[in-house]
């Protein structure tokens, strides 16, 4: 799935291998998805991408948006974007595809659910897009503890665990389940520990593993649980994922523990990730 690291990724392999193309043709909803959500009729995304230039890509969170001469063409978390030299390597199964004049292409797959959005740009007026748009970027230097604190520190949310505070509602936009793990695993803290319970040193930690850790993902190519434009697995190794959770903890040797919460699995050491209860 899309998150803030692959968004970074893909967004700049895109402004490098697209400059100087114009699209031919564009087919979207070849193959129907449940899930796949588009904007308006798909079956106008043809006749507004035809002819136009590409420009310049951008990663707002998780989301992944290409400018076509004003029209803009945005792929969210679940959308798996691939990169093609050639039109006779079309995959078979798509719900969005981008011919370009030299007969290279891209095409994008929807996982489990996903948004591909295409419209003139600043027509869209999706509430999830704004707020990828409007809200500051853990990468950013904007994104001080001054403003990260005015978060964990609302009285509204010190009720919430700390993976629902970070990870739901796009409080950070692009933080999602799957680059939590290492953030918290950094900080020896529980996803399931609830904010109330952080100290205001365990706080601050918090925020240092946010910035650091999506700065290494990013820095490193993604992670490399997760493929790039190209198909290619990051550069970085995730340390709590499904691939790790039959192991042991690379900093205490206990055990991995996978446990379903929250509408999807959480990973953390046995050992020295407790979750706390006051």
């Amino acid at each position: 799935m899309l998150e803030l690291p692959e968004a970074v990724v893909i967004s700049k392999q895109i402004n490098e291998i697209l400059k100087g193309k114009t699209i031919v043709n564009a087919i979207a909803n070849s193959s129907p998805h449940k899930f796949a959500f588009y904007n308006g009729s798909s079956e106008e995304y043809a006749n507004l991408l035809k002819g136009k230039k590409f420009v310049e890509a951008y990663s707002y969170g998780g989301m992944v948006e290409i400018n076509f001469d004003g029209v803009c063409v945005v792929f969210t978390d679940g959308a798996n974007i691939r990169y093609f030299s050639h039109i006779k390597s079309i995959p078979a199964k798509h719900q969005m595809l981008i011919v370009f004049d030299d007969n290279s292409f891209i095409s994008a797959s929807i996982q489990m659910y996903g948004g591909v959005w295409c419209f003139k740009k600043g027509t869209f007026e999706n509430k999830y897009y704004l707020g990828a748009q409007t809200k500051i970027s853990p990468l950013s230097d904007a994104f001080d503890y001054q403003y990260f604190g005015s978060m964990i520190n609302d009285t509204t949310v010190q009720n919430l665990s700390v993976k629902a505070f970070l990870a739901t509602e796009q409080r950070i936009p692009g933080l999602g389940n799957g680059v939590l793990q290492d953030i918290l695993w950094n900080v020896y803290i529980n996803p399931k520990t609830k904010i109330k319970e952080l100290s205001d040193e365990q706080r601050k930690a918090l925020y240092h593993s946010v910035v650091s850790t999506l700065k290494s993902m990013c820095d490193q190519g993604g992670r490399d649980t997760e493929n790039n434009l190209f198909g290619k697995p990051g550069g970085y190794h995730t340390i709590l994922c499904s691939k790790t959770s039959s192991l042991f903890c690379p900093r205490c040797y206990s055990p991995i523990s996978k446990v379903a919460y929250l509408g999807g699995s959480v990973y953390f050491c046995s050992q020295c990730q407790k979750e706390v209860k006051k």
